[in-house]
């Protein structure tokens, strides 16, 4: 292996464990650090996952030398912000989507890595593990035929009333927690599609007591070759929910949890004369994600995800926000 990275995290989000701690542990890369608003709770946070130290400050952790890469699974609000200041420092930068507040935000993070020369890329863990991949073979093999639609549901039960996802300062809402998979679901088939998605329409609900925040959004998009999609998503839904279906001319191949398919490593291919179930295997996909980014860090090897894709998801966020008559997130003020 080659020599291990050395991450900083920035706050001490319940997530981390999952998707950095976990994952670094297991693929042999070192968290040195970790920096939280409270000192005490870094100090216990750290304590409890075996980080290497702690930080004073958001901004001495980004200052560290010792730390070449930060993760940033902060609020979304302080994405943007805290990945520029980790860019200007001369940081790999490995963000929770999304990257920024809104489209404008996230071009001045393309920007920003350009100008640092060092690695960007938005925590899309999805698109790394082997149920995506195989998702995309089978509609690239012409099994199921040609595309014709494809419909992405990523729903939760509701968080608490005071978390940050339903704070509009703080970038909150469905999509942006949500359903921004199921947007990005749908762009990575524009290969098999004639080319990237537009969106047609977007319909959405508002958070009873949070004005400006939306609890559910639908957007219905087209594509170039003929094919449709629909990418839905709804913070405050009965059941966890987030499938994957993909219908083509002669069948259909179903991902039943494609967003965390460590929970569920099926993939069911359907097509006039036969059904079968696959199982993939129940590794995490950050894993798969840390693995792809140290690769690409380490020995330059390519990574699906970048600074420019960052912009182009972003930029369908704000349109599916605006026709479903919601304002785009505003920047952290």
């Amino acid at each position: 292996m080659s020599e291990p990275l050395r991450i900083g995290i920035l706050g001490a989000a319940r997530i981390s464990g999952a998707s950095l701690i976990g994952p670094a542990r297991a693929t042999g890369h070192r968290v040195v650090a970790v920096a939280a608003r409270d000192r005490a709770r870094a100090e216990a946070y750290a304590a409890e996952h075996g980080v290497e130290r702690v930080a004073g400050s958001y901004t001495e952790l980004i200052a560290d030398p010792e730390v070449e890469v930060v993760y940033n699974p902060l609020a979304n609000g302080l994405h943007g912000p805290w990945n520029l200041a980790a860019l200007a420092a001369g940081k790999h930068v490995l963000s929770e989507k999304p990257s920024a507040s809104n489209a404008e935000e996230a071009a001045e993070v393309r920007e920003a890595a350009a100008k640092a020369g060092t690695v960007f890329m938005e925590a899309f863990h999805y698109l790394f593990h082997p149920v995506t991949r195989r998702l995309h073979e089978v509609l690239a093999s012409g099994e199921i035929g040609e595309l014709r639609h494809v419909e992405a549901m990523v729903a939760i039960q509701a968080p608490a009333d005071t978390d940050p996802r339903w704070s509009l300062p703080l970038a909150g809402g469905a999509v942006m927690d949500l359903g921004c998979y199921s947007l990005h679901a749908l762009r990575m088939l524009a290969p098999w599609a004639g080319g990237a998605p537009r969106l047609v329409s977007a319909r959405g609900g508002q958070r009873a007591g949070a004005p400006g925040v939306d609890e559910w959004l639908d957007a219905d998009l087209a594509f170039p070759g003929g094919a449709t999609g629909s990418a839905r998503c709804h913070m405050a839904y009965d059941r966890l929910e987030m499938s994957c279906r993909i219908i083509g001319s002669r069948g259909e191949v179903l991902a039943p949890n494609f967003v965390l398919p460590h929970r569920d490593d099926r993939l069911v291919v359907r097509t006039e004369d036969s059904e079968r179930t696959e199982r993939l295997g129940s590794r995490s996909s950050y894993t798969y994600q840390l693995e792809a980014f140290a690769d690409r860090v380490r020995g330059g090897a390519p990574l699906p995800l970048d600074a420019d894709d960052a912009v182009t998801t972003m930029t369908l966020i704000d349109s599916a926000y605006r026709s479903a008559g919601f304002e785009p997130r505003p920047r952290v003020s």
